[in-house]
């Protein structure tokens, strides 16, 4: 029985240290967990990144939509984003 609380004791502090790990995550930015929620269109524009390196045919499509959105947040049509994945590679 010891043997039993013991094992369900750490694992519920395993899990509680993991939630506290995501959610510091999450406060940087890096992740959603709990708090945050992705924009809709995070997930196609993800994956279309990934694609671009699978078919480098589509690799266009993903230049003409950072070049939209360049120009929409020049224009002011959008907030400056304050973490911005694509831009690292838009840099190199």
């Amino acid at each position: 029985m010891l043997r039993l609380m013991f094992w369900l004791a750490a694992i519920i502090g395993f899990l509680f240290a993991l939630d506290r790990l995501f959610l510091y995550l999450e406060s940087r930015g890096w992740i959603y967990y709990r708090k945050k929620k992705p924009s809709p269109g995070s997930v196609g524009n993800a994956f279309l990144e990934i694609q671009q390196f699978l078919e480098p045919s589509k690799k266009y499509v993903v230049q003409i939509k950072k070049e939209e959105k360049r120009d929409q947040q020049g224009s002011g049509d959008l907030p400056p984003e304050s973490e911005d994945l694509t831009s690292e590679e838009d840099e190199q």
